[in-house]
C-alpha cells in the first residue's frame, strides 16, 4: 500500500494536492502548523493509488510518496 508523508511545517495549505489527487482523498483539516497554515493530510489511506500527483502538484515539495517495490519517475531529466 502506498504511503504519503506530508512535511507539516513546509505545507502552506494551497490545496493544489487536493485538486491533483484523482481519488480526492487529500484533505485540509482545521489544524494549523507553526506558521499558521492548514496542512494536508491523507483522509483515506487505503484508497491511495500511489500516483504521486499530489507530490508533483505541491509547489513547496512538502509531500513524499512511498510505494513498495515501485519507483515512479514522471520527469527523468
Amino acid at each position: 500500500m502506498p504511503k504519503i508523508e506530508v512535511m507539516v511545517e513546509r505545507c502552506k495549505g494551497c490545496e493544489r494536492c487536493n485538486d491533483a489527487c484523482p481519488q480526492k482523498i487529500v484533505k485540509m483539516p482545521p489544524k494549523l502548523n507553526a506558521k499558521g497554515y492548514n496542512y494536508a493530510v491523507l483522509a483515506d489511506p487505503p484508497r491511495c493509488l500511489g500516483c504521486r500527483m499530489c507530490a508533483i502538484a505541491c509547489p513547496d515539495s512538502a509531500i513524499e510518496v512511498f510505494v513498495e517495490g515501485t519507483q515512479y519517475e514522471f520527469f527523468a531529466y
